[in-house]
């Protein structure tokens, strides 16, 4: 099975990203999001992107800028990714939304195309019950940058198909990925654990035991970590962290996913990470 057009819905850091690697191994998309101002952000950042990959790693292929965007449609209509073959979802860790999203899917897309849910930690389960096709809902958890990271995680629901596994292994594969196939239940394995780190990351700076340099500095030098758990959550974005600390807390209702003030002081002052210029680090 060879796929040819995938619907990438939600341009921010992961659908900009997952663009770029389906470009890159020249793979047509459709990246969709709500309005130009974001799409125009999107290409800004994917020409940056573009020219700094292969410096981060030579045994990408090096592309021409425009040759990338010429791959990529970019658009506010949900609509126009009525053709592809497969659709990867990466809208933000809000579940009206999410539902919302996913039965305007359901009308729009032939009954056969599988939807990956590229989510932080709401259950593969759970979305597949805002689908018409549950056994075709399937979890893809890509890792961050994704043109860089060779494994995803991947997100058996109650009723996904062996067939959609099937597909969804073939679609990796021709991006030169293999999958880890978890099971369900909410942060799944990656951000159960990660999601810990960062949230506890930041009550040890609020707590002024260290700087968050100096936390970063003890799981890169000491546990061999490439990042620290700080930059990590600069990464990903501090409102997206936050947004998960919320779903895994109304999901288990265990107090460890309690959210750190710090980290919600930090999101109400605009204090994002890497895609605001600021968080515990300044880009």
């Amino acid at each position: 099975m060879e796929f040819k057009n995938i619907g990438v819905v939600g341009a921010g850091t992961m659908g900009i990203d997952i663009s770029i690697d389906l470009a890159l191994h020249n793979i047509n998309s459709v990246l969709v999001d709500i309005s130009e101002e974001i799409l125009e952000n999107a290409k800004a950042e994917i020409r940056r992107i573009v020219r700094l990959a292969p410096l981060l790693d030579a045994k990408l292929p090096r592309m021409d800028v425009d040759a990338v965007l010429e791959r990529i449609k970019f658009t506010t209509a949900l609509e126009d990714v009525g053709n592809c073959d497969f659709i990867v979802e990466n809208v933000t860790e809000d579940w009206k939304i999410k539902e919302k999203v996913y039965q305007q899917l359901n009308i729009i897309c032939n009954p056969e195309v599988i939807f990956a849910a590229n989510t932080s930690c709401i259950s593969i389960t759970k979305i597949a019950g805002a689908a018409n096709r549950p056994e075709l809902v399937i979890g893809i958890h890509f890792m961050n940058p994704v043109y860089l990271k060779k494994t995803v995680e991947a997100i058996k629901g109650y009723h996904t198909s062996e067939d959609c596994i099937a597909a969804t292994k073939s679609f990796l594969k021709q991006i030169e990925k293999t999958a880890v196939l978890v099971n369900d239940l909410p942060g799944f394995v990656s951000n159960r654990i990660s999601h810990l780190f960062m949230n506890e990351a930041a009550f040890v700076v609020q707590d002024g035991v260290a700087t968050p340099a100096q936390v970063d500095a003890i799981f890169k030098k000491c546990f061999g970590h490439k990042m620290g758990p700080l930059e990590t959550a600069d990464l990903i974005g501090l409102d997206t962290v936050v947004d998960s600390l919320e779903v895994l807390y109304q999901s288990y209702q265990d107090s460890k996913f309690r959210c750190c003030p710090l980290l919600r002081k930090m999101v109400d002052a605009g204090l994002l990470g890497k895609k605001s210029g600021q968080g515990f680090y300044s880009y």
